[in-house]
């Protein structure tokens, strides 16, 4: 477990803006028409909006923040959005309150907490790659960290490739005058990664120390034909026509893991 840095005492509020956005990829072979027609169907309906909710409910609840409000949406023809907007301190009722108002913490955060999620699956006509991608993007400000989150979100998608990118803004005062650019120790974003999770991926980073900007990309180490074979079998394909797969599967993970197409 990463160790904190000690609570600072501060001048009013910590208003630390702590951003962790992901781009989770799932890669599949779906060989026709049809197969590729039932991988979206199937994408869209285990990460349709109610799923994809309970999923940022869970990381609020994670996190230790409050929800304030909920917007959320399927869409046609394919893919889904959620945002969810979040607080540190708990929402105040204004029937319940009398004449007590919500506090400057909660009204501080309406616009720079949140956590949202989009989905693209996509499908490539001619190749048979079909291949579903979900951002997402978790911003807190105060004490609340979305680091928390992360082995949850990796865990909670079919994730073969996962880009992350997290970064620290601002800076709060302590009680001193002395201004914090960052409240908390970290190296590397894979220092809060699970021991189960850093196993099964190949991780690379790419960090910037002096701006607080830290980057990690990672890939699934092992490779079974099966598991990325949407409605087929590996023993019910001609060694030729496994080889030819596999060889399509593997250059479209390389291409999405380093950000670049392979010249032919």
């Amino acid at each position: 477990m990463v160790k904190p840095l000690p609570r600072l005492r501060l001048q009013g509020f910590n208003n630390l803006t702590k951003a962790l956005s992901f781009n989770i990829y799932d890669v599949c072979f779906a060989a026709s028409e049809d197969e590729r027609r039932r991988y979206i169907e199937y994408i869209d309906e285990a990460y349709n909006a109610d799923r994809l909710t309970q999923i940022l409910t869970d990381v609020a609840e994670i996190i230790g923040a409050n929800i304030l409000n909920i917007a959320r949406q399927d869409y046609d023809p394919q893919g889904a959005s959620v945002t969810i907007l979040i607080s540190e301190e708990p929402v105040i009722d204004k029937k319940d309150a009398g004449k007590e108002i919500i506090s400057d913490a909660v009204v501080a955060h309406m616009d720079k907490s949140h956590i949202t999620v989009h989905t693209y699956p996509e499908t490539h006509p001619d190749n048979g790659i079909a291949t579903f991608r979900a951002d997402i993007d978790v911003a807190t400000c105060g004490v609340i960290s979305p680091l928390k989150a992360l082995n949850y979100l990796i865990e909670s998608f079919e994730s073969d490739i996962v880009v992350m990118d997290y970064r620290v803004r601002g800076f709060t005062r302590d009680i001193k005058g002395r201004k914090h650019y960052i409240d908390h120790k970290i190296n590397s974003i894979q220092d809060y990664l699970a021991k189960n999770i850093k196993s099964r991926y190949e991780m690379i980073d790419v960090n910037v120390y002096q701006e607080n900007i830290f980057h990690s990309k990672m890939h699934l180490k092992e490779f079974d034909l099966d598991t990325y074979l949407f409605e087929e079998k590996a023993k019910n394909l001609s060694f030729k026509e496994r080889m030819k797969i596999e060889a399509r599967l593997k250059r479209e993970i390389e291409e999405l893991y380093h950000g670049r197409n392979l010249a032919d």
